[in-house]
């Protein structure tokens, strides 16, 4: 059974950084896609970014430039480096691992608040 571990969240002033990590653990299908999504309270869960097993991209309109998404194989890890915080970026970040279009696996989710 897969399990996700995030961590990194925490509470940051507009402009402010942070790094979220995520862990998977178990049988991991060695071509997958992992990604971060968040979900601001009243809100559908989105997707912020994602990357595959080979390294290919994709971000939300709203972060381009200012979060990278990377991935560690060899550790089963995926990072979020969020950048230039803003207010609208607080919600819980999930992690996702996905190995196939109907298989996939969320993390416990991370609090993000940005506020001054």
């Amino acid at each position: 059974q897969v399990q996700l571990v995030e961590s990194g969240g925490g509470l940051v002033q507009p402009g402010g950084s942070l790094r979220l990590s995520c862990v998977a653990s178990g049988s991991i299908f060695r071509i997958n896609t992992m990604g971060w999504y968040r979900q601001a309270p009243g809100k559908q869960r989105d997707l912020v970014a994602s990357i595959t097993s080979g390294g290919s991209t994709n971000y939300a309109d709203s972060v381009k430039g200012r979060f990278t998404i990377s991935r560690d194989n060899a550790k089963n890890t995926v990072y979020l480096q969020m950048n230039s915080l803003k207010p609208e970026d607080t919600a819980v970040y999930y992690c996702n691992l996905r190995w196939n279009p109907t298989a996939n696996v969320w993390g416990q989710g991370t609090q993000v608040t940005v506020s001054s």
